[in-house]
């Protein structure tokens, strides 16, 4: 896919997440996933071959949410690139379904983790792309945390796991939105403008992209990478991207739109 199709496709995203989470009829996490859709609308679209179906579980390339929280994101993407269908997808937080508040893993349905106990998907993303080395598997393994997870000591062991078993088909995504659930991420603890320099420290080849830039984010994925050096992509992004009432104010990490609200926000995203 092209640039402006993935540009597109993201935005679309953006609409089916807003349609979601009004009509699930409940409050639901929507700042951490308008944030995410452009590099889930890349990986998916053009880096990973996990739309590409029926690939082998040994080839087949491995996505996990960390940030749990961020499922209005993972859930459109799953639908928009055919691997859940439209119908599943409006089941989204009803009685019974697959696609509650956070993953819970289902293979068939491509969600490779439960998440949402934050800090824990980079663990599970480093022994998925160990496992790989040591099996012969061809499968390339993308974790996305956040910033409030970022926080915890767990993602920084698993980080040097990474380095010191010389992970380079492992890359971490950070979506840097510079917020998590209590507020600003630099009130709470200021390293947001210091992950990559952290990161490269740890030993990781690291790079920072504008996490809404479509074209970069193609460059930076499809990049060659460094030999025996796992990947870390800092990913610069506005929390509830894309809704001007919504960007940058952290009462929308979870919350309920009101009908008016949903009219507003779908008339700066478009319709579906």
């Amino acid at each position: 896919m092209t640039g402006e199709e993935l540009r597109c496709r993201a935005q679309h995203m953006r609409r089916m997440a807003l349609d979601l989470a009004y009509r699930c009829g409940t409050s639901a996490h929507l700042g951490g996933g308008l944030s995410m859709m452009e590099i889930l609308s890349v990986l998916y679209g053009a880096v990973m071959n996990t739309a590409q179906r029926p690939v082998p579980y040994d080839a087949r390339d491995k996505f996990i949410l960390s940030k749990g929280h961020g499922v209005l994101g993972l859930y459109t993407a799953l639908a928009a690139f055919g691997i859940i269908t439209q119908e599943k997808l409006a089941t989204f937080q009803q009685d019974g379904s697959d696609l509650i508040a956070h993953p819970v893993m289902n293979e068939a349905i491509g969600i490779e983790s439960s998440s949402g106990s934050l800090g824990q998907g980079i663990s599970m993303g480093v022994g998925l792309a160990l496992a790989a080395k040591k099996k012969d598997y061809a499968y390339q393994t993308f974790v996305l945390c956040g910033n409030g997870e970022s926080n915890e000591g767990a993602v920084w062991e698993a980080a040097m796991s990474a380095v010191q078993f010389r992970l380079d088909n492992f890359t971490l995504i950070l979506d840097n939105n510079h917020m998590q659930s209590d507020g600003a991420s630099e009130g709470i603890l200021d390293v947001s403008d210091r992950y990559a320099a952290m990161l490269n420290a740890v030993g990781f080849e690291t790079i920072e992209v504008d996490g809404h830039d479509v074209p970069a984010l193609m460059e930076v994925f499809q990049r060659e990478r460094e030999a025996g050096k796992p990947r870390a992509v800092v990913a610069h992004t506005v929390k509830g991207k894309g809704v001007s009432f919504m960007e940058n104010d952290n009462d929308w990490h979870h919350n309920r739109l009101t009908e008016e609200q949903y009219q507003r926000a779908i008339a700066e995203v478009g319709q579906l």
